[in-house]
């Protein structure tokens, strides 16, 4: 996700607070009749007659070419179906939802490919109408049989992304000539906005062919402001803008999408893209290390201004990063045989060694935003909702749970001491130099790489160390990006890295992410195996939530309960975007709410001499 964190220059966070935790009494979300926006809580922001997004340039001119960088390689231009790996910024160019999202709010949707949308106040079901302008890049209309066939082919033949909401639709019927109703099976409030995110595609395009096994050259054609228009398998992906794009004067679409091409470029690895940046190869890289933004950004083209270093800070969830540990597999399977991996972790050394302390630890799957548990005992609505399930509960979730610090040096003496207690609380202790349990077995596992992200090489490296002082043995396993993909799409492996991005609404997805049912299915991305009947209840409790603050108290439960689940290692987080890009290229003095989204750059952008 190189884009994942592009950000605010001017942001009014109390403005933010008030939408996320405020929701006027009373009013409902939408009566019966037609609207040409949703919000999750309350009325959306903007007007019917809003002329831009408030966050885009709508003077900003159109032309100039952009180069992005990826690692790795791509199989496939499909990235709605579960084969294959796909350039990951396509879906965001090349294909439109029947309606869009404003960045500059937690969850609002406006109109897009549907020009209204109509739900009923307890939201059983929605309606859309279609706009009669809509096209497809071809010229062909967008039609309600498109809408109806994308649903049902996304949802029983698509990634799996897609398949629970399909799951959760008990009827979808054409109800007027330009008019679809989804009718749901279940009470979910979140249900009347994600059916309107499913990308639309062209029906017609794909009679007599299979839409699951794609071949490379089938490459879907979408309503989107881009086409490809040129590719070269696992090299280089050329997307160009469509002159006759049908929205390009929708307000929505307004000062969006500028460039006149965006070319995607593939390399083996980080320091390859980087060497190539320097060359003037790309216009833009993020930069995740600090360290290196502040040292390593002293060659020529950077001194000479031909590039601008951007910091964009933003206050979005932190997510989770770091090294995920399989519980399917023992020993991973004893949360104290987890504690005692994240004590051994010296989170202080390592961050210092590799980014000069300079970037703050992850602390919950929601640190950096209000949505993150608060520190010490459950309270309130929160001690309420984990209530019924305090006799599983693990140690932490009620109390409150901080993640174990060390002294900073090298040795990290009392850090390792206290995770060898855990180990020998869970069994396991030093024989021989080595960690054995009852039955003499040594622990050994596996932690799986991708060989294209260096700086996770140099975590495992010191990582590794650490574990083997304390009888461990540890091996790094390298392997290229489809094999990894795969690998851990299959969950196999023991430990590996794992990023997963986390949003100020979070809804259905947090099935998709550790929902019981996701444990056991592969391609999700519960790596960890996360089976928790009290994560699903919050998660329910969350997409149940008639108000701004039931949902609120069930997101901070729900934290509570995945950092407690000592499911994963966490690394540092990123509360600031550095972006170094060339000074052609500009962006907004209006940073959105989610401004560092993934298709913020280059939505959002413009090329200017």
């Amino acid at each position: 996700m190189a884009w994942d964190y592009f950000q605010f220059k001017r942001v009014n966070f109390a403005a933010i607070s008030a939408i996320l935790l405020a929701v006027e009494p009373g009013v409902n979300q939408a009566q019966a009749e037609p609207q040409h926006g949703i919000a999750m809580y309350g009325q959306p922001a903007l007007p019917p007659d809003f002329v831009a997004l408030p966050h885009a340039n709508r003077d900003a001119p159109k032309g100039g070419a952009l180069t992005l960088a990826n690692t790795g390689s791509y199989d496939s231009l499909n990235p709605y179906i579960q084969k294959g790996n796909v350039p990951w910024q396509l879906r965001f160019l090349t294909h439109e939802s029947l309606m869009g999202r404003n960045r500059g709010e937690p969850f609002a949707l406006y109109g897009l490919l549907a020009e209204s949308i109509e739900v009923p106040d307890d939201r059983s079901w929605v309606e859309f109408t279609l706009r009669p302008e809509a096209r497809f890049s071809d010229g062909s209309p967008v039609t309600v049989e498109d809408v109806l066939w994308s649903y049902e082919t996304l949802g029983t033949e698509g990634h799996g992304r897609y398949r629970s909401l399909w799951g959760q639709i008990e009827s979808l019927e054409q109800v007027g000539p330009a008019t679809i109703r989804f009718t749901f099976n279940t009470d979910n409030r979140e249900l009347a906005l994600l059916a309107g995110m499913r990308p639309i595609l062209q029906k017609a395009q794909w009679e007599g062919k299979s839409f699951a096994d794609a071949a490379l050259a089938d490459v879907p054609i979408g309503s989107g402001a881009y086409v490809v228009s040129d590719y070269e398998a696992a090299r280089d992906v050329v997307l160009t803008r469509n002159p006759d794009y049908w929205g390009k004067d929708l307000p929505f679409m307004r000062g969006t999408f500028n460039f006149d091409e965006i070319t995607i470029d593939f390399y083996g690895d980080g320091d390859v893209e980087f060497e190539a940046f320097k060359a003037g190869d790309v216009s833009a890289i993020r930069e995740f290390n600090a360290e290196k933004w502040a040292n390593g950004y002293d060659f020529p083209r950077a001194t000479s201004g031909e590039i601008v270093q951007s910091e964009i800070a933003h206050k979005k969830p932190s997510g989770i990063t770091g090294f995920v540990m399989n519980t399917r597999r023992a020993p991973f399977d004893d949360w104290r045989v987890r504690e005692a991996l994240i004590t051994a972790f010296n989170f202080e050394y390592i961050n210092d060694t590799l980014t000069g302390g300079a970037q703050p630890r992850i602390t919950s799957y929601f640190s950096n935003s209000p949505l993150s548990m608060q520190p010490g005992p459950a309270k309130g609505a929160v001690a309420d909702l984990l209530a019924p399930f305090k006799d599983t509960l693990l140690p932490g979730v009620l109390e409150g749970y901080t993640l174990p610090q060390s002294d900073g040096s090298l040795r990290n003496r009392a850090g390792l001491r206290r995770a060898l207690s855990l180990f020998e609380d869970a069994g396991w202790t030093t024989q021989d130099g080595k960690l054995r349990n009852a039955n003499g077995e040594a622990m050994t596992f596996t932690i799986l790489l991708n060989q294209q992200r260096t700086e996770d090489r140099a975590i495992a490296d010191l990582y590794t160390q650490a574990l083997s002082g304390l009888g461990i043995d540890v091996k790094s396993e390298m392997v290229d990006g489809a094999q990894f993909t795969a690998r851990t799409g299959a969950f196999d492996f023991d430990m590996t890295y794992h990023r997963r991005a986390m949003s100020l609404s979070p809804g259905n997805e947090q099935y998709f992410y550790w929902g019981s049912e996701a444990a056991d299915t592969e391609g999700t991305p519960n790596l960890m195996g996360a089976a928790d009947p009290a994560i699903d209840a919050m998660i329910d409790a969350m997409l149940t939530a008639r108000t701004a603050d039931e949902s609120l108290a069930a997101t901070r439960a729900l934290d509570r309960l995945l950092i407690s689940g000592r499911y994963v290692v966490p690394f540092w987080q990123f509360t600031t975007g550095r972006v170094a890009h060339v000074k052609e290229m500009h962006f907004p003095d209006v940073i959105p709410l989610y401004g560092d989204g993934a298709d913020w750059m280059p939505q959002f952008w413009w090329y200017e001499e």
